[in-house]
């Protein structure tokens, strides 16, 4: 019997699988066609950002890119619980939290009919989706469509959350898990559109390796030897092999662009991760404490830099 697992296994998920990447496409195709515009207002009970308020200029403006547990604009795998801990621990920053990573429309998940229905029946689907447009953002095929998508998207929220284009003002984005290969890939777009110094910051960071980095400020990883879903996306993608030493992510490692913070010995999910509230160190301090200090000592000391290279 357990030799027929593999098949079934097969035969029950092939079928989404093949559905989802099919439907993956299809919104990219769409965005692309012009046959749907994204939709860049908010539901009246979502701000375009929180934190600073809009009277004064941030020191920065910080975008939270969630993993693939992202389907509505409020929802985030924690609860909110690491954007509020970021926006309470450094309240000069501007933060939005409602981006569509996995939407080339901007358009969440739940609330359309089809897939509230799935998500009551079936609901991996919606996880398969996720995944699926992953692998989509990172496809050699799709991925300037939906870079352009995306970044755009990301331009457009911050637009309206009150960022003025060419102000020299910081964006960082803060990429979890899969959330990383959209903020490596919204670099150049952000700063075409908005003339802005770009930060990415991925956090077990998935990514395939192959977005150009030219214009980024600096990249910083943080990770942990405990992190192995991260660890497969080193192994799954070429331009992550040391041996392709003039993939983008190579070239930036080569350049310095790209820090290293550990944070072992965290996991990926689960009861130990990144963001855990109740994990915690000797000194007292949760790993979703230690997770907010990093992300906040490392906007403070870039935002630092730049003045003192300006000043």
């Amino acid at each position: 019997m357990s030799e027929l697992l593999p098949l079934f296994l097969v035969l029950a998920i092939g079928p989404f699988l093949l559905a989802e990447g099919l439907l993956a496409r299809y919104e990219l195709m769409v965005w692309t066609m012009g046959w749907r515009a994204q939709a860049p207002v908010l539901p009246a009970n979502v701000p375009y950002a929180r934190g600073a308020e809009p009277d004064r200029p941030p020191d920065a403006y910080l975008v939270y890119l969630d993993g693939i547990g992202k389907r509505r604009f409020t929802d985030t795998r924690d609860g909110g619980q690491l954007v509020q801990a970021i926006i309470a621990g450094a309240p000069e920053l501007r933060v939005l939290g409602q981006v569509q990573p996995y939407s080339p429309l901007a358009d969440p998940l739940v609330g359309r009919p089809v897939w509230d229905w799935l998500r009551r029946h079936v609901g991996i689907t919606l996880f398969l989706h996720n995944v699926m447009q992953i692998f989509v953002a990172a496809d050699r095929r799709y991925r300037p469509l939906y870079n352009r998508a995306v970044g755009g998207h990301i331009a457009e929220q911050l637009r309206l959350a009150g960022y003025e284009p060419g102000s020299g003002i910081p964006v960082v984005l803060l990429g979890y898990s899969g959330g990383a290969q959209v903020a490596l890939g919204a670099v150049e777009e952000l700063f075409t559109q908005l003339r802005a110094p770009v930060w990415p910051i991925t956090l077990g960071g998935f990514h395939n390796g192959a977005n150009d980095l030219t214009h980024a400020t600096g990249v910083h990883r943080l990770t942990s030897s405990n992190d192995w879903i991260e660890r497969v996306s080193t192994w799954l993608f070429p331009e992550r092999w040391r041996l392709l030493r003039r993939s983008p992510w190579n070239r930036a490692l080569a350049a310095g662009k790209v820090s290293v913070h550990r944070l072992d010995p965290v996991t990926h999910i689960g009861p130990l991760s990144y963001i855990s509230p109740t994990a915690r160190f000797d000194d007292g301090r949760s790993y979703l404490d230690r997770t907010t200090d990093t992300v906040v000592g490392i906007v403070r000391e870039e935002v630092r830099a730049a003045r003192r290279n300006t000043g």
